[in-house]
């Protein structure tokens, strides 16, 4: 494997990493925020989901998918009729989705709307850790 590839793969494992730390903390700061019953404990809330989601997210989501697609051109002839790697891609796409989403999340937060419960934002926390697996196993035991 050319070592150019290998440093693509390396940002990309890099980006990876870092958002889905921004996609396991964000999920749970809406835990609190949708607990907090004092002005300031909310406050205190947006601030830090709004820079965890423009600072750490956005960026590291941005990094990820670039070296993923970049890496994904250069071994196209060799991946395209990989099954594992559609299942991949359609993972990626729903973590994508729900980056988004909590992005949405964030601004309704900021405005004082809670779409949602307590109960909700700890279900839905659980998600980018099943997506986690799933990927994971596919990249590494490439089953199918």
């Amino acid at each position: 494997m050319a070592t150019g590839y290998l440093w693509l793969k390396a940002l990309h494992i890099i980006g990876v990493v870092c958002w889905f730390a921004g996609l396991f903390y964000l999920p749970r700061l809406f835990v609190y925020h949708s607990a907090a019953t004092d002005a300031p404990g909310r406050e205190r809330f947006k601030v830090m989901e709004a820079k965890l989601y423009r600072i750490i997210m956005r960026p590291s989501m941005l990094v990820s998918v670039v070296f993923g697609v970049w890496m994904l051109v250069l071994g196209w002839h060799g991946f395209a009729a990989s099954g594992w790697l559609w299942v991949k891609l359609a993972g990626v796409l729903l973590l994508l989705g729900y980056h988004h989403y909590c992005g949405r999340l964030v601004r309704a937060l900021a405005e004082d709307r809670n779409p949602h419960s307590e109960r909700f934002y700890r279900i839905f926390n659980e998600a980018p850790a099943l997506l986690l697996v799933l990927i994971v196993i596919l990249v590494v035991v490439k089953p199918f």
